[in-house]
C-alpha cells in the first residue's frame, strides 16, 4: 500500500460514515464547488497550523486544490461564533475531511486561549509546558505544545514572558529550543534517599547546568531547601539553584496550617484575603498544596537565610484561575511548570463546520446565517 492509499484508508476509517457516503453520492451525481466556514462557540486564540498542514498534505496526495481564506491569523483572538477560516474546493474531496479537520483545530484553539490567559495573568513569570503526562498519546501532546506556544506568543506581544520551553525533546521545537527542560522527578529523590543526596547526584552528573530541586518528597520543603542551599552555597549565590514546589493537595507545606497560611498572606499580600473568594480561590490562596501562602513562606525562609538569589518553581494545578489568584497575591514565583492549559471542559473544544456557498451561491442552514461571508450577509440585508 503506497502513501496515497494509506492516507485514503486512514481518512475513510476515521471520518464519520455519513461524510463518506456523501462523498460517494456527490461522485455519482456531480461535484460542486463549495465553501466551508469553521468556527467555535467560545472565544479562542486562532491556532490553525496543524489543521492547515494536514489539509495541504491531503491536497497534494489527491491532486486537488483548496482555497484557504484565513480570516484570523495564528495568535489572533477570535470571538465566539466568528468564522476562523473559509475553505473552498470540491465537495467530493472536502466532504470526507470535515471530521478530521475539526479535530485538528478545535482543541488547539482552546488550549492556546488558556495558555494566553495564564501567561497574561503572570506576565513576569516564565512558564514551562509540562503537558505530556496528561495527553492521550503523541498526537495530542504535539497539539497541546503547539497550542501553548501560540497562546504564549500572543501574550508575549502584550508584554508577558510566556512559555520558554517544554518538558521533552519531541515538542521543544514549538518553543524555539532544541531540548526539553527539567532536572529531577520525585523518583530520583526516593532513589537517593534524601533531597540533598539527590542534588549531589545531579550536580556530579550535570556539573555545568542550573539545578532545580524538588523539595516536597519528605514533607520538609523549608528544611530540605535550606539544607540544599547550605550544601551548595556558591550555586545558590550564583542564581543557578531553584526549588520546585509540588506539594500535593492532601497536606500543607511544612510549617503551615490554615491559621499560619492566613498569617503569611497577612504579612505579604493582605489585600488578597480581604475580599470575597470562592472555595477554589481560597484553596489556591491559603489551602493545602502549592498555595500562595506556601510560595510566600518559602520565599521568606530563603531570604531570611540569605539565599535571595535562589528561584522558586511552582507546579501542581496552575490553570487559568490559579494563575489569576497567584497574581492577586503577588506570589513570588519565578517559573510555573504546568500542563493545565489542556482544556478542562472538552465539550468547549468542539469546532463546527458548515457549508455557506454552493457553486458561488450563498446558502447555509437556518440559524447559521452569521457564518456567511460579511459582504454576502450585507447584500442580503440590502446594504
Amino acid at each position: 500500500m503506497d502513501k496515497r492509499q494509506r492516507l485514503a484508508a486512514d481518512i475513510t476509517a476515521r471520518t464519520d460514515s455519513y461524510f463518506n457516503r456523501t462523498k460517494q453520492i456527490v461522485a455519482r451525481f456531480g461535484d460542486k464547488r463549495v465553501t466551508y466556514a469553521l468556527f467555535l462557540r467560545r472565544p479562542v486564540i486562532c491556532a490553525p497550523r496543524l489543521m492547515l498542514d494536514w489539509l495541504k498534505t491531503v491536497e497534494d496526495l489527491r491532486e486537488t486544490a483548496v482555497e484557504v481564506d484565513l480570516i484570523y491569523q495564528e495568535g489572533d483572538w477570535v470571538g465566539a461564533g466568528e468564522p476562523i477560516v473559509y475553505l473552498t474546493g470540491s465537495l467530493e474531496h472536502l466532504s470526507d475531511l470535515e471530521t478530521i479537520l475539526l479535530q485538528k483545530i478545535g482543541p488547539a484553539c482552546v488550549a492556546a486561549h488558556n495558555a494566553y490567559q495564564m501567561a497574561l495573568s503572570l506576565p513576569k513569570v516564565a512558564f514551562l509546558a509540562m503537558e505530556a503526562r496528561h495527553c492521550a498519546g503523541a498526537e495530542m501532546q504535539d497539539m497541546m505544545s503547539y497550542a501553548a506556544s501560540v497562546g504564549s506568543e500572543a501574550a508575549r506581544r502584550e508584554g508577558a514572558k510566556g512559555f520558554i520551553g517544554g518538558a521533552n525533546d519531541a515538542t521543544a521545537h514549538w518553543f524555539g529550543t532544541s531540548k526539553g527542560f527539567g532536572t529531577m522527578p520525585h523518583s530520583l529523590i526516593g532513589y537517593a534517599g534524601s533531597t540533598v543526596r539527590a542534588a549531589e547526584m545531579f550536580r556530579e552528573t550535570y556539573p555545568d547546568e542550573p539545578m532545580t530541586v524538588l523539595v516536597d518528597y519528605f514533607g520538609k520543603e523549608i528544611t530540605d531547601a535550606l539544607a540544599v542551599c547550605a550544601r551548595f552555597p556558591q550555586v545558590a549565590a550564583a542564581g543557578e539553584l531553584s526549588f520546585r514546589l509540588d506539594t500535593h493537595g492532601g497536606r500543607f507545606l511544612e510549617g503551615l496550617d490554615p491559621a499560619e497560611s492566613y498569617a503569611v498572606l497577612e504579612r505579604y499580600a493582605p489585600g488578597a484575603i480581604r475580599r470575597y473568594r470562592s472555595d477554589s480561590e481560597l484553596r489556591a490562596l491559603v489551602g493545602t498544596g502549592v498555595s500562595a501562602a506556601a510560595i510566600w513562606r518559602t520565599r521568606e525562609a530563603l531570604d531570611q537565610a540569605g539565599y535571595d538569589k535562589v528561584r522558586i518553581v511552582a507546579s501542581s494545578g496552575f490553570g487559568v484561575e490559579k494563575c489569576r489568584v497567584m497574581a492577586d497575591a503577588r506570589a513570588p514565583i519565578d517559573v510555573v511548570g504546568t500542563g493545565s492549559f489542556i482544556p478542562d471542559s472538552w465539550h468547549e473544544t468542539y469546532a463546527t463546520a458548515d457549508i455557506v456557498e454552493y457553486d458561488g451561491v450563498p446558502m447555509v442552514k437556518i440559524g447559521r446565517e452569521f457564518l456567511l461571508r460579511k459582504n454576502v450577509a450585507r447584500k442580503r440585508n440590502g446594504h
